[in-house]
């Protein structure tokens, strides 16, 4: 049974008292900074709270205070019927258009007087404007009613106000209630909310401010003689948005608010600034009481996360603490794991050493290769198997035998440029072995090696039996020698029958020539000579005889042609493939200017290849492109590359079923029948022969009635 080994991964019992302090390091400086950072909270928070609570009270203020001064120029109108029973349209336009209400009060729709009459007393009343010129008016809305209050004075005069102009507003619930709590009380009051008569009906919140105007000029005591006195209204209609925004304009920041109408002891919401009491930090409520009227603010601050973000100080108080925390750790864990990595280091050690022994002296026991360990003077201190089957002998009778007398002298060979390793210590050479089966040949491997302390060992050498090897090397020798023989034979006649080849092409296609043109001569001859003789359809039979020997001409001359193509030298220089395909195309146009094509070309398009075989296979593929796109409305050319490094020439020609791309480039195989499209089937065939002569590839694509596209590669120039 083999003894444990120990686990390199386990940790040692005294680190796990380690990574435990570590732990509770971390934890406590945590929990320190976690304090610190709350209490600094809390005081942040405090300080905002406060800032909170004096705004919502600066803003209460505020709006009291404007509300004072709509009161102040309510006064004013109040003091001009002091000097006049009831000023004329003339005078209150003077009065008001001193006040400059656009300016310094923008919420005012303006400053009005409604007169209190009886039903009786409104006669009267129309009488004495008629008598001061300002005519009559309407009273809106129509009814008998006991009493009346119409709006007889309202400035500025702007389209609107002159519309209000006879409206009674002691007819309305809710001015009704204001206009009588004024009479009553003899001072100023506030309406409820209302929609202006200048709105026209829009939902637009607006309160009116009365202030009672009296016969006698001062106020009566008793409630019976100031209804009695009640000569009518100076008031001011305001819209309760602009109201706010005047009121807080000196503010540069104000909480958010809503203002609720409390009088009759229901909440009517006044004014809101968007205020969401349900994620605010803080919330404060205010009362203003002021002209017969209860008001509640609402106020209601921002969330505690945007507070938060706005504090300054308090996130990287925060970040700081946590990285301190961090690095503490951190000291303490590297403190930790190095006493750890310390302590298991030691212990793979003495496993390592252990196994290393193992592993070497396995090696040598069940190498297929000889193995020895020599000392200073070359004696065999140890051997392994293998070594004392190669070596003829016994491992216990070759310890303490010198090494080099176990080789035949004047036989040994080193191997060529492999003596030494000057960097490794490594020598390498073969020698000759003497056994009882005849001399042997082995290789030998020496190499530095330390000992245990006080052994004599300082080299391990490695034989290993390679005479088979150099046997088999002087037979592939002797056979390379009589191959290159055999190579240059077969190339020579390989050259000879590529010659034979050229010379039987030419002479078959010109011994074909004359009886061609033999057949051609003499059937033009008989259609010139013997027309009369012959019907019409022997007319037909020799215009189809001369029409097929013209045919076999033109596939000679073609067939010639492609042999020209793989028989030509090659000139590769860099090309400008756009260049070339511009010239083929202005040949194309000049050839036909009457179609109109769409041609594309990228450029740049760079390439590399002989000129004169490019040229040819561009006129190829452009030619079957202006020839294919023949029928189309908007015929379309387009060359460029492809971002696999592949050129292409595309149209939107007839196209082909994708079944049949691999005949396209066979000589003499055409997908179209010769009265469709014109030609000799060699046009593709001398594309792809072009291309691989220069080491590249062609493929086609089609659709049928969608276009072709015909992708081929050239070689990539060599580097400078």
């Amino acid at each position: 049974m083999s003894p444990p080994t120990p686990n390199d991964n386990a940790v040692p019992r005294s680190a796990s008292s380690g990574y435990v302090l570590s732990a509770l390091v971390l934890v406590a400086s945590l929990l320190v900074v976690f304090v610190y950072w709350r209490g600094a909270r809390e005081r942040e928070m405090a300080v905002v709270h406060d800032d909170f609570i004096a705004q919502a009270e600066e803003t209460t203020a505020l709006l009291k205070q404007r509300l004072g001064l709509y009161e102040l120029v309510t006064r004013g109108g109040m003091s001009l019927f002091a000097t006049v029973s009831r000023p004329t349209r003339v005078q209150w336009q003077d009065y008001v258009d001193g006040l400059d209400l656009g300016v310094r009060f923008p919420a005012l729709v303006g400053l009005g007087y409604a007169a209190y009459a009886s039903s009786g007393q409104m006669s009267d009343l129309q009488r004495s404007m008629r008598e001061a010129g300002e005519g009559l008016f309407e009273i809106r809305p129509h009814g008998i009613r006991e009493h009346y209050g119409p709006i007889l004075l309202l400035e500025p005069r702007t389209p609107e106000n002159v519309d209000a102009m006879g409206f009674d507003m002691y007819s309305d619930p809710v001015r009704h209630e204001a206009m009588e709590q004024s009479m009553d009380s003899g001072q100023a009051r506030l309406s409820g909310l209302v929609h202006l008569v200048q709105d026209g009906g829009q939902p637009i919140p607006a309160i009116l401010l009365f202030q009672p105007v009296y016969r006698s000029g001062s106020r009566p005591l008793s409630l019976a003689a100031r209804h009695e006195a009640l000569q009518g209204w100076v008031y001011v209609p305001f819209r309760v948005a602009p109201f706010v925004q005047a009121a807080l304009r000196t503010m540069p920041r104000h909480p958010a608010f809503r203002l609720f109408d409390v009088t009759d002891g229901k909440d009517t919401l006044v004014f809101d600034t968007g205020a969401d009491p349900s994620g605010a930090a803080f919330q404060a409520s205010t009362t203003l009481d002021r002209f017969g009227r209860q008001w509640r603010l609402d106020f209601a601050s921002e969330p505690e996360r945007t507070i938060e973000g706005r504090i300054v100080g308090l996130r990287p108080t925060l970040a700081v603490g946590l990285v301190a925390s961090l690095l503490l750790f951190l000291s303490t864990l590297v403190l930790v794991r190095t006493q750890s990595r310390a302590e298991a280091l030691a212990a793979r050690m003495s496993e390592s050493y252990r196994r290393s022994e193992m592993r070497f002296r396995s090696a040598m026991q069940y190498s297929a290769i000889g193995k020895g360990l020599l000392d200073a003077q070359g004696r065999i201190v140890e051997a392994n198997p293998a070594l004392a089957l190669i070596l003829g002998n016994t491992r216990d009778a070759l310890v303490g035998t010198a090494f080099d007398a176990h080789f035949v002298d004047g036989m040994d060979q080193k191997v060529p440029g492999r003596e030494r390793d000057s960097q490794e210590g490594v020598v390498r050479m073969t020698r000759a072995l003497f056994r009882g089966d005849g001399v042997r040949q082995v290789h030998l491997t020496f190499s530095a090696v330390p000992g245990e302390i006080g052994q004599d060992i300082v080299r391990l050498v490695q034989v290993e039996d390679v005479t088979e090897r150099v046997r088999a090397e002087a037979q592939i020798l002797a056979l390379n020698r009589t191959l290159e023989a055999r190579v240059a034979m077969r190339t020579r006649e390989l050259t000879q029958a590529n010659r034979e080849l050229e010379v039987f092409a030419y002479s078959v296609s010109h011994d074909l020539r004359a009886p061609l043109r033999s057949i051609d001569g003499f059937s033009r001859l008989l259609a010139e000579r013997y027309a009369d003789s012959i019907d019409q359809t022997g007319r037909d039979y020799l215009a189809r005889v001369r029409n097929a020997a013209a045919r076999m001409g033109e596939l000679i001359d073609s067939l010639l042609k492609m042999s020209r193509v793989g028989r030509g030298g090659m000139n590769p220089s860099p090309l400008e493939l756009d260049r070339v395909a511009w010239e083929v195309l202005g040949e194309l146009r000049a050839a036909e200017p009457e179609r109109r094509l769409d041609a594309v070309v990228q450029s740049p398009l760079p390439a590399f290849g002989d000129h004169g075989l490019v040229r040819s296979l561009m006129q190829n593929l452009l030619g079957n492109a202006w020839k294919f796109t023949r029928d189309c409305e908007e015929a379309r050319i387009e060359v460029g590359r492809n971002a696999s490094g592949e050129f292409y020439v595309q149209d939107n020609g007839v196209g082909f079923a994708q079944e049949y791309a691999d005949k396209l480039f066979r000589p003499f195989q055409r997908l179209h029948s010769q009265d469709q499209f014109g030609g000799h089937g060699i046009g593709l065939a001398s594309v792809k022969r072009i291309v691989e002569r220069h080491g590249g590839s062609v493929r086609a694509e089609g659709v049928p009635g969608d276009g072709a596209t015909i992708y081929f590669t050239l070689p990539e120039p060599p580097p400078e």
